[in-house]
């Protein structure tokens, strides 16, 4: 069942419940009102005859049934008098009454009145507070023409019940049609939308209503998913070509090595290269799957408290016993005395592999010297800064570094992927931290990473 169809059908049974309780209420009102109001004249004309016939010593019986036929009179109306002894004083309809029960004229004498129906038929005891308030006066009568118009009020209270919830269900169909247009809009808009047409965005109305803010945030979800299709495009495209590279360099050396024999030093010579060449598609295969493993297994990554000063020396001893023409330089700027202030939350192979990318990148773009590792503190942040004196960036190029395969201009001639950074900013991102970036050409490089002391990880 859609929406449309339970909202309408919602409305008809909110207003069907409200229509159905106030004609209950009026008929069961009415009906009470009909049987006091009757009641209260049958016990008038019951009290009028028995007070004539007790306390007015002209009037006796047979004069009573002569007034009382030439008056006014209910429908079916019998009033009969009872004495003390029971004895019955007065029938108004002596051919159709009934005699009373002795135990039911007891029990009026009680409780002084008594109210009951013989079917359409209302009776009333009273005790009449005549001469030794003993007499009992049985009163019944039929409300003819109270009841036929409950009857009446009931066949209208129906009809216009049905009525109503008729017209509610084709008002609400019609509304609800009307309040879910726009949601039909919206979703004839987003079926439109595909992979080829990201850049479509969806209309957004007045801005305001919940309509507008479902659009809203449809078309802010476009923009993410436009920027991540182009990353991922850019992405397999710059993959395929650097995988490419190495591969048709080791075929196109081997083919080479393969044209004519050679001396040993020249297939020496070969394979140095190729192991070369291997290697640089061996690091390019550990970068994509870092990468891969922070995006699709962070749930499964071990963390630990980390002492960042023991974590900045193991990945600077790490990477000058693999290349040799390193030169790094580490400082504190902190007092060291207090290990939970030198320590941080994260998993020690990821912020391993994102210092030594950073440092790897200052001695590699600085000409042969030194780079210099600081840690510190700044405003409850644990600060690692890595600054080098090398070529630097271009002010235009600081906004694209961190993208995937993205080399600055300068850097061309100096070996490498663009995937490095990319890689340290997520990680850096995965553990709560703040990657920043300062560079000028020709000046150098300082990046700044900022982490909170034991940060929970995401």
């Amino acid at each position: 069942m859609n929406i449309k169809k339970k909202l309408a059908i919602k409305f008809a049974l909110i207003v069907a419940s409200i229509l159905l309780l106030s004609s209950l209420l009026v008929y069961v009102s009415s009906a009470r009102y009909r049987r006091s109001e009757f009641n209260s004249r049958l016990k008038d004309k019951a009290l009028d005859l028995a007070k004539l016939l007790i306390d007015v010593d002209e009037v006796d019986n047979a004069l009573l049934k002569i007034i009382n036929q030439n008056t006014i009179s209910l429908p079916e109306e019998e009033v009969v008098i009872y004495n003390y002894r029971n004895e019955e004083l007065y029938d108004s309809n002596e051919e159709t009454g009934a005699p009373v029960p002795v135990a039911w004229l007891d029990q009026v004498r009680l409780e002084k009145e008594l109210y009951y129906s013989e079917g359409k038929k209302e009776v009333i005891g009273i005790l009449y507070p005549g001469k030794y308030n003993r007499y009992v006066v049985i009163a019944s009568a039929t409300d003819t023409y109270g009841l036929s118009k409950l009857q009446n009020l009931g066949y209208v209270l129906v009809l216009v019940f049905l009525i109503s919830v008729g017209i509610t269900i084709v008002a609400g169909w019609f509304f609800a049609s009307q309040a879910l247009q726009p949601i039909a809009e919206v979703v004839s808009e987003v079926n439109n939308i595909s992979a080829r047409n990201l850049h479509a965005r969806l209309h957004e109305g007045n801005r305001k209503d919940e309509i507008a803010n479902l659009a809203i945030t449809f078309n802010r979800m476009l923009e993410r998913l436009e920027v991540a299709f182009t990353l991922q495009k850019s992405f397999v495209a710059n993959a395929s070509h650097e995988l490419r590279t190495p591969l048709t360099a080791v075929t196109s050396q081997i083919e080479v090595a393969l044209l004519k024999k050679r001396e040993a030093e020249a297939y020496e010579s070969v394979l140095q290269s190729v192991l070369e060449d291997i290697n640089s598609l061996s690091k390019l295969y550990n970068s994509l799957l870092e990468l891969a493993q922070i995006d699709l297994e962070n749930n499964r990554i071990t963390v630990a408290s980390l002492r960042l000063d023991e974590l900045l020396l193991g990945s600077i001893e790490e990477l000058t016993e693999a290349k040799r023409d390193y030169h790094i330089h580490f400082e504190y700027d902190m007092p060291t005395e207090e290990e939970e202030k030198l320590s941080v939350v994260g998993s020690e192979a990821l912020l391993r592999s994102a210092m030594i990318n950073l440092m790897d990148n200052a001695c590699k773009f600085s000409n042969g010297r030194p780079a210099t590792v600081t840690l510190g503190e700044e405003l409850g942040y644990l600060k690692i800064t890595v600054a080098d004196r090398g070529i630097g960036i271009a002010a235009g190029e600081l906004s694209r570094i961190r993208e995937p395969f993205y080399r600055a201009g300068n850097s061309a001639r100096i070996k490498g992927h663009g995937l490095g950074l990319s890689l340290t900013d997520k990680i850096i991102k995965w553990h709560e931290g703040i990657l920043q970036i300062e560079s000028a050409l020709h000046v150098g490089t300082t990046v700044t990473v900022l982490f909170l002391r034991n940060a929970p990880c995401r």
